[in-house]
């Protein structure tokens, strides 16, 4: 099977790779070729070219915000959410074996915004929103850090504040971040619009999020803020799809995208705003601004407890996103002091559980303690995704924690008054000068954080006292649930692998597991010569019964994954210790590979089948990612030594 996917998220930071990772590794496991194209904040990466969309039997779509789905028509497609993407993984790839999955129809059948009629599970109102807020949010942090940045090197001190000199260099960068807001609603509206219509709705609702912003077209003092800017978005690109389905004269369709639909769809929602929605919603606007530019002593407590629990309640997720885009919209407003908690709360979840894995190691497995390295230095960066492996593995004791340290520090922020003027959290911002009172601001997030660490490791136990992960069926059929050390006694051997410490591929084979010049002209004869330089080398009990595993991997699908690769791989009971074989076959054997190229460059994994954790994945992890860098490849294929070789290898961890 070759499945395709996609993963982006509203922030194309986290959430995407950890989705694209999780995907691909779960593909790897269940043996289906995949390919992960990622729409992240750079854009995009590793697209689908027409032969990958023509040779797959299906795509996954794991994203929380609109993707065009129209090059997939006649495809079987699975839209999920990103969140569904990192933990659920192998379900989705699942759904296409059995079928559960619907077919894309084309365009003719659906409309020009290619979508089948199909429900998708994601809920579409969340999705078209996150849309907007996506590529609202660099506009803000590039007129937050513009400000910040000029208060900080051109500001001077005044009775009545910071103020920076009317005729400095400094003023003109204020003046370019204070522009760049003026673009926040109409981006907002403008792209949630473009999520429900497509391009059509674009113009529409960059007018409609313009008029929503400026209460002078309403007789308004103040406009109508984020929320007149979201509800112009959803009013323009309704419109706009309202009028696409209209049916018209052929004479008039070339002209609908570019003069019918903006024109008149601008109208309607302008003519709206201006004399139906616009006052009512500004006067909410205000309300609401003026209600928390109020809040003081108790009120203001009630507010952080409240931020501070949606945003570390899921963590990057919807409710994470309602907190944020909240704080974010009074950054346009001139209320800081909202923003400030929330900076502080979006960075305690994974510093937390990074100083929990350091401060109790016996309380996390290997694994978990590297990860939760990653996860604080995610932290320092505003990150709060680095702590969904932690909640994902054990959210009953997690999420309480990240939610009452995330609640203790926005309340001391709030308390001490923490401002932030950009989109974001972490103490990158500070450091960048975004924040008010600093030191109110690092003293919030070291208690918040200390707070998660020992709450979790409270509520944690032992990692030897903790529940083993289940066996997959697929790996152990019909065996009993022995304890791991009596099944290791009754196979007649002692599994190290938990002890060993695979960093890179080098720390599993050797100078004696590697072939230049594979004699084999077919695949089992291969298969065999690489065996052997396994069982010469001591590390099998029983060449046949691994063969046998070799080739009942193989029957199950090729292991040729194309480029000119093949990764044969098996688990079993005659394998004392992970090894991996290489072996070069510079003219090629055929592998029955995806792509009809022959294999000239093998490896070939060797892992106990009693083995802890997944050692054939990180192997297969490893070799997967080196083996796509083409120059890699070919400085393979033109090595002259073992020793040549073994420099390469040591390249891939």
């Amino acid at each position: 099977m070759k499945l395709l996917a996609i993963t982006s998220c509203p922030n194309g930071i986290a959430h995407t790779y950890m989705a694209a990772e999780n995907l691909q590794k779960a593909a790897d496991k269940l043996g289906v070729q995949m390919k992960v194209e990622t729409q992240g904040s750079i854009g995009v990466e590793n697209e689908f070219t027409d032969r990958d969309i023509q040779e797959a039997d299906g795509i996954i779509i794991a994203a929380d915000k609109t993707v065009d789905k129209s090059r997939f028509a006649g495809k079987k497609v699975l839209v999920t959410g990103v969140q569904e993407g990192i933990r659920r993984p192998e379900e989705l790839i699942s759904r296409f074996s059995t079928g559960n999955v619907p077919v894309l129809e084309s365009q003719s059948k659906t409309g020009d915004d290619g979508k089948s009629g199909k429900k998708d599970k994601q809920n579409p109102i969340y999705r078209h929103l996150m849309n907007g807020v996506s590529y609202m949010i660099p506009i803000i942090v590039i007129g937050g850090l513009l400000i910040a940045i000029a208060l900080t090197l051109g500001g001077e001190k005044t009775p009545g504040g910071i103020v920076i000199p009317e005729d400095s260099f400094w003023k003109t960068i204020e003046s370019i971040g204070a522009a760049s807001f003026t673009f926040m609603v109409p981006i907002l509206s403008g792209f949630i619009a473009v999520s429900i219509a497509d391009r059509p709705g674009l113009a529409p609702g960059l007018i409609g999020g313009y008029i929503a912003a400026n209460g002078s077209f309403y007789g308004s003092e103040a406009g109508a803020g984020f929320i007149g800017g979201i509800i112009a978005g959803f009013l323009a690109g309704y419109v706009a799809l309202w009028i696409k389905k209209l049916k018209v004269p052929k004479a008039i369709q070339p002209i609908m995208p570019i003069i019918i639909i903006p024109v008149f769809a601008s109208l309607i929602v302008g003519m709206a705003f201006v004399y139906i929605i616009g006052a009512p919603v500004a006067a909410v606007f205000v309300g609401l601004t003026s209600w928390l530019a109020g809040m003081q002593g108790t009120s203001s407590i009630l507010l952080a407890l409240i931020l501070g629990a949606m945003i570390s309640f899921d963590m990057g997720g919807p409710v994470n996103k309602v907190a944020f885009l909240f704080g974010s919209a009074m950054i346009g407003e001139g209320n800081y002091e909202i923003m400030g908690p929330i900076a502080v709360a979006i960075c305690i979840p994974p510093i937390g559980m990074g100083l929990a894995t350091f401060l109790n190691k016996k309380k996390y497995r290997e694994a978990e303690r590297e990860t939760g390295k990653a996860s604080f230095t995610m932290g320092l960066f505003g990150i709060t995704e680095g702590a969904i492996p932690f909640a994902a593995q054990d959210p009953l004791r997690v999420i309480p924690s990240n939610m009452v340290g995330a609640m203790v520090g926005a309340v001391i922020a709030m308390l001490g008054n923490v401002g932030d003027r950009v989109a974001h959290g972490g103490p990158i911002v500070a450091v960048l000068g975004a924040v008010d009172n600093v030191l109110m601001f690092f003293i919030a997030v070291i208690i918040g954080s200390l707070v998660t660490a020992i709450m979790a490791n409270a509520l944690k136990k032992n990692v030897d006292n903790q529940e083993q992960p289940a066996t997959y069926p697929s790996e152990a059929p019909d065996e009993p649930l022995t304890p791991e050390p009596e099944r290791q006694e009754a196979s007649g051997q002692t599994n190290k692998e938990e002890e060993l410490h695979i960093n890179k591929l080098t720390d599993i084979t050797s100078l004696d597991l590697i072939d230049i010049q594979l004699a084999g002209t077919s695949r089992d004869e291969v298969i065999d010569e690489m065996i052997g330089k396994l069982d010469r080398q001591g590390i099998l009990t029983s060449s046949e019964d691994f063969r046998k595993a070799i080739l009942d991997r193989e029957a199950e699908s090729t292991t040729g994954i194309g480029m000119n690769i093949a990764i044969p791989h098996g688990k079993s009971n005659s394998v004392k210790k992970p090894a991996v074989v290489f072996g070069i076959k510079q003219d090629g054997v055929d592998w029955k590979s995806f792509d009809q190229t022959d294999a000239k460059l093998i490896f070939m994994i060797a892992v106990p089948k009693e083995s802890v954790g997944d050692a054939h994945l990180k192997i297969l992890q490893m070799l997967s990612r080196k083996l796509m860098d083409d120059s890699f490849r070919e400085q393979l294929l033109s090595v002259k030594t073992k020793e040549e070789a073994y420099s390469l290898l040591e390249t891939i961890e």
